[in-house]
């Protein structure tokens, strides 16, 4: 796997605005305590793919393989705990950056060990998810920046985090639609 995948310079808050154009799933409506649920209920489905004997094949190489995408959903949700973490310490903080193409080669997402991929998504999901069902109504307003200047509340946060997993299950993995 010497090529890398094309980079993904899409501007993603758009489902924040809309349905998502490429999978359908609307976040809009859902609520931290919902995405919580979601999140949990996707691991087996991402265990499941992540389970197939061609989860390693990328089927066009300029695309991330099912294991490269399953390790990729639970390097996201680390970082969105983080950020999550970070709106409830620090008044409107903007963000580090995240690269998630050069996160990916950085971390070379195809040599991790199958079994290894899914703890590290099941224990990113299970820890964002109990961050998120803990948040207080207080809290739903905070806000943080990314450095592109994107504005997220912690409920556009939880929305955000959830499409990328769901999109990746549905469009890119074809798992099915979790919503």
């Amino acid at each position: 796997m010497n090529e890398q995948p094309t980079p993904d310079t899409k501007d993603w808050t758009i489902v924040l605005r809309e349905v998502c154009g490429e999978c359908g799933i609307d976040v809009r409506a859902l609520s931290p305590g919902q995405v919580a649920v979601l999140l949990r209920e996707s691991v087996p489905l991402f265990t499941k793919a992540l389970a197939a004997p061609d989860a390693l094949v990328r089927k066009d190489p300029k695309v991330w393989s099912t294991h490269e995408y399953c390790a990729h959903v639970g390097e996201m949700l680390q970082v969105m705990n983080a950020r999550l973490a970070l709106m409830l310490e620090v008044d409107a903080p903007t963000f580090p950056d995240w690269d998630q193409d050069e996160a990916a080669v950085r971390g070379d997402y195809a040599a991790i060990p199958s079994a290894e991929v899914a703890r590290r998504l099941d224990e990113s999901a299970s820890l964002f998810a109990a961050a998120l069902q803990s948040l207080g109504d207080e809290q739903a307003p905070r806000m943080g920046t990314r450095s592109n200047g994107a504005l997220f509340t912690t409920a556009t946060l939880a929305q955000y985090a959830w499409h990328d997993a769901a999109h990746h299950l549905h469009h890119d993995l074809g798992v099915g639609r979790p919503l």
